[in-house]
């Protein structure tokens, strides 16, 4: 998948952010980072503005662009919001998805196994992404689409991170598979659950993840 000088600038910031060659406070220069990346001052300002948008950097007026500092307990409270907005995707998607959506769907997750087959989890990361706007889409409420959507842009630079964690590739197209079977069956409540425990950090996942925090740094120190 070629990517755009937004997307590359945006995901290059983000992998410095999490794995804490940039760290918290500090200042991001957009005429320097255009110069670094050999791009021009549009792409720079869209790159930053989805940061802002995914909360791994702040702007203050007069002062700058900066690093943003984020605590372990606000960004483990948001994917519990994220699991429950996922869960009721999927409830609503088994009872609503449209044959037409279902192949959409379908597709997406063979996307995701060819990803994983090759193991790129860069590109995982992006088809993991086109598999869940599928199913917001699919639940056919646009007010919930749209919560979705807006806190998953928030929480996407750390479900990137969890898919660095060792075997998590595999055992999310493990997951993903369950979730398009429970849709496809019609079967909401299964679908619900499969989607909310996908998302959320809990038990051996949740020490594996904050395992990777403290290791790359991506939170403050005095909250992990």
């Amino acid at each position: 998948m070629k990517r755009s000088n937004t997307q590359r600038l945006r995901d290059a910031l983000e992998d410095d952010i999490i794995n804490g060659r940039r760290a918290p406070g500090e200042r991001l220069d957009p005429e320097a980072l255009g110069r670094e990346f050999e791009v021009s001052r549009t792409p720079v300002r869209e790159a930053i503005q989805q940061l802002v948008a995914s909360g791994l950097v702040t702007v203050s007026p007069k002062k700058g662009t900066f690093v943003a500092k984020v605590g372990i307990d606000q960004l483990i409270e948001m994917f519990e919001v994220m699991a429950e907005l996922e869960g009721m995707c999927g409830r609503l998607a088994a009872r609503r998805i449209s044959d037409e959506e279902l192949t959409t769907l379908r597709e997406a997750l063979a996307r995701c196994e060819a990803a994983a087959r090759a193991g790129d989890p860069d590109e995982y990361y992006y088809e993991n992404a086109a598999f869940h706007d599928c199913i917001y889409r699919a639940s056919h409420n646009g007010f919930l689409d749209s919560e979705a959507r807006q806190l998953k842009q928030r929480l996407k630079p750390y479900r990137r991170l969890q898919l660095q964690v060792r075997q998590r590739m595999g055992s999310s197209l493990d997951e993903h598979r369950e979730i398009v079977d429970a849709i496809e069956a019609g079967d909401a409540e299964r679908a619900e659950h499969a989607l909310r425990d996908h998302v959320l950090i809990q038990g051996e996942r949740f020490s594996d993840f904050v395992a990777s925090v403290r290791r790359l740094g991506a939170l403050r120190e005095e909250t992990v």
